[in-house]
């Protein structure tokens, strides 16, 4: 099996102290992906042996960032998607292997008020276009936080959620149109109906503790794999972020 693993840190040098090395170790995962890494280069040495590491850096410090692990060196590493309105915010990283793309994805957020709702929208565009053109080439798995809950059973409030970020119609809509044109949401291909499976939880009203959160953390394939999906897993009980990490185990006949 290949086993991968997506996880937004909100701030490594943060999560570093909160046992994330803890559970990357544990996990020993074949490719491990970060968002929101909140780092520039050279203000974190992380050893880990028998990885090759790739980061991408947001412009504003302190702010965005993905990084890439892998145990096997990457055919090619690309940073950003090619189009320069979004390539500042250090947000995909994509390591090609023999069989397939590996994209790791931190969507920007629409913000309080929907202030950055069109831009989200010309993001979803433009990283559809991205991702359909890899997909053209080899097969596709991309990860991260997407910063939109798909559908009602995706949060627990969804009726008080509507409209607010992450939970509005044209952010739903994108996600429904990526999966129209060629990609399975690889956690609802093998669980349609499980309810109160979430990835992210606010930290305001205990709201953990609770389980009242929003599943805003993916592995999408090409439909053309979803066949060698042997598992999507969330961590629920791994801590050290306001997101726990999501996982997916894939048949080693979809080579590295």
């Amino acid at each position: 099996m290949i086993k991968l693993i997506s996880w937004n840190v909100n701030g490594i040098r943060a999560a570093v102290g909160k046992g994330f090395l803890d559970f990357f170790h544990e996990s020993d995962a074949d490719i491990f992906c970060l968002q929101e890494t909140k780092l520039s280069e050279g203000q974190l040495e992380l050893d880990l042996p028998g990885y090759y590491d790739y980061w991408n850096y947001a412009d504003k410090k302190g702010y965005s960032g993905t990084a890439l692990f892998t145990k096997k060196k990457p055919l090619s590493v690309t940073y950003g998607i090619g189009v320069d309105e979004h390539d500042h915010e250090g947000r995909v990283i994509t390591a090609e292997f023999a069989g397939f793309y590996m994209v790791t994805c931190y969507t920007p957020n629409a913000q309080h008020e929907l202030t950055r709702l069109d831009y989200r929208m010309r993001w979803e565009e433009d990283f559809l276009a991205y991702i359909k053109k890899l997909d053209s080439r080899k097969p596709v798995i991309y990860c991260g936080d997407l910063n939109v809950a798909h559908e009602e059973i995706d949060l627990k409030n969804p009726k008080s959620n509507r409209g607010n970020p992450g939970f509005t119609d044209e952010e739903r809509g994108k996600m429904t149109k990526v999966l129209a044109e060629g990609f399975t949401d690889t956690f609802r291909h093998l669980y349609p109906d499980r309810t109160d499976a979430y990835s992210w939880w606010s930290y305001r009203m205990n709201a953990r503790a609770k389980n009242i959160g929003w599943r805003i953390d993916y592995f999408i394939c090409s439909d053309r794999i979803a066949d060698k999906i042997e598992d999507a897993v969330i961590y629920p009980d791994i801590m050290g972020s306001d997101h726990c990490p999501v996982g997916l185990i894939v048949d080693t006949s979809l080579t590295m």
